[in-house]
């Protein structure tokens, strides 16, 4: 009987390691459900965007909106969901392909900087409202406003066939 309590803390420990995982799934799953958002500084030229265009953004392929207004590219900081989003649907690459994508632009001198990391959603917010150029992917249930929403084949996030997901 001394035994009891021991196995009784095993057995709980056990239960806690493999149940953990399938609460971390569901709620990762719950939090995946909004569209990503693109957003850019109010005095930024544009307010549509096709995918392909994002991409080219993206990419660094078109580094200005005008001929006065560069492009500023801010991108979430890995584990972040808009990061997912952006290097599985825009960047159709992995986070390691992502990284060596742009360590090799800069090397290539085809750009003097990678995008810049934002490591939280009001870090993001502050760049963007402050930067004119600047352009983001939000989680679009957490737009708030100062920032213009683009729009993505012409639709916006909560479209049926909205792209960004």
């Amino acid at each position: 009987m001394t035994n009891t309590p021991k196995y009784a803390g095993i057995f709980l420990a056990a239960a806690f390691f493999l149940l953990a995982p399938i609460h971390e799934f569901s709620s990762a799953q719950s939090a995946g459900e909004g569209d990503v958002a693109v957003v850019v500084n109010d005095d930024t030229p544009v307010t549509d965007l096709s995918l392909a265009e994002v991409r080219k953004v993206f990419l660094g392929e078109r580094q200005y909106w005008n001929a006065k207004l560069p492009v500023v590219l801010l991108v979430r900081a890995p584990v972040a969901r808009e990061r997912d989003v952006v290097l599985r649907v825009i960047y159709q690459m992995t986070e390691a392909q992502f990284k060596q994508y742009w360590v090799a632009k800069i090397f290539r001198a085809e750009v003097t900087s990678p995008p810049k990391i934002v490591y939280s959603n009001d870090m993001q917010y502050d760049l963007v409202t402050a930067m004119p150029g600047a352009i983001a992917f939000v989680d679009s249930r957490n737009v708030r406003p100062g920032v213009k929403v683009v729009r993505v084949d012409g639709m916006l996030p909560g479209d049926k066939k909205y792209p960004l997901r």
